[in-house]
């Protein structure tokens, strides 16, 4: 299976084109990216997080950490290969471009889709898409969702580490 046929990786881009739901990129690119590449911090998987992250940063106007995750992301995405394939990569390159910019001059979000390219990727994303059930969310929650969202599996697993660790 190509990585970006990966159910987790499409999941990155339904979440990130049609949903808007950068947080939920983080989540299952950094699912996905453990199951993969733990601890390497320079696997381009990083960098897509990363650039879910940024967003995330962005919309809620939060320049500083926008910039940062924007910045990082950038040279993790920048060669074409594998971890591109299926992207129109000039076209990549140009969102973070301007992302970066836009944070830098401290402009109002705007969200910009991934630019996908017709072809196999495309069709794995349409197919994705039938198996799964977009949630309502509105502009609110998407903006605030780490601070919105049930944590209860957080706690109890920081609780069990906790107390194996004493």
């Amino acid at each position: 299976m190509h990585p970006l046929s990966h159910p987790l990786f499409l999941q990155y881009i339904i979440h990130f084109n049609d949903e808007k739901d950068y947080f939920e990129c983080h989540e299952v690119g950094e699912e996905y990216w453990k199951q993969i590449a733990p601890k390497d911090k320079m696997h381009p998987l990083t960098g897509w997080i990363q650039l879910a992250v940024g967003m995330y940063h962005w919309r809620r106007s939060n320049y500083p950490g926008a910039l940062r995750s924007l910045i990082r992301a950038k040279p993790k995405l920048a060669e074409p290969g594998i971890w591109t394939e299926g992207f129109d990569h000039p076209q990549l390159m140009q969102l973070l471009t301007e992302s970066i910019q836009g944070v830098t001059n401290r402009e109002p979000f705007v969200h910009r889709d991934l630019p996908l390219v017709p072809g196999e990727l495309v069709q794995a994303v349409e197919e994705q898409k039938q198996h799964y059930l977009a949630p309502e969310l509105d502009e609110h929650f998407l903006m605030h969702k780490h601070r919105l969202r049930d944590r209860t599996e957080i706690i109890a697993l920081r609780q069990q580490k906790k107390r194996r660790n004493l």
